[in-house]
């Protein structure tokens, strides 16, 4: 009988430095732009746990499912991450995304988030605090092709948000 084959590690690796928690973030981002659940429950432990809003789940099969729902209401989503802070295994970052819903009403979904990594570099928790402001789609500040922000994109900071 053969041993299940351990996962790679998904650097950067803790304990982070301003550096390699921007990178962790940035990388985040971009798996979470590319809208593909799959992709980004890769990016967890198995039992990861979750809270989102007030939704409170764990392991890879659930993160997936529930970016299913999120990501068939939340159409054209563009979401940018910045640090706010990191120490340790654990980074807090601030985000805000845009999307619409079915009848084409426009949102900017402001929150922050705590995630706790396990040494491997993949995220084991991951709190998330989430409000939704509505917005008119000529307030739209996300406007690149879906996908990955461009690297000359501005950032939250930079954006005044």
């Amino acid at each position: 009988m053969t041993q299940p084959q351990a996962e790679p590690p998904r650097p950067p690796l803790p304990p982070f430095t301003a550096q390699s928690a921007a990178q962790k973030a940035r990388g985040a981002e971009d798996a979470w732009n590319s809208r593909d659940p799959a992709r980004v429950a890769a990016a967890y432990t198995p039992d990861s746990r979750w809270r989102n809003r007030s939704e409170f789940f764990s392991g890879r099969e659930a993160i997936a499912a529930f970016l299913e729902r999120k990501w068939a209401r939340e159409q054209e989503y563009r979401l940018i991450k910045e640090v706010w802070a990191f120490h340790g295994n654990r980074i807090a970052v601030r985000f805000a995304y845009e999307w619409h819903d079915e009848a084409g009403a426009w949102f900017r979904s402001h929150g922050n988030e705590q995630w706790q990594f396990a040494e491997d570099g993949r995220m084991a928790r991951r709190e998330a605090s989430i409000n939704d402001v509505s917005i008119s789609e000529v307030n739209r500040l996300f406007r690149w092709p879906l996908g990955a922000r461009p690297v000359d994109h501005p950032g939250l900071t930079e954006l005044g948000l």
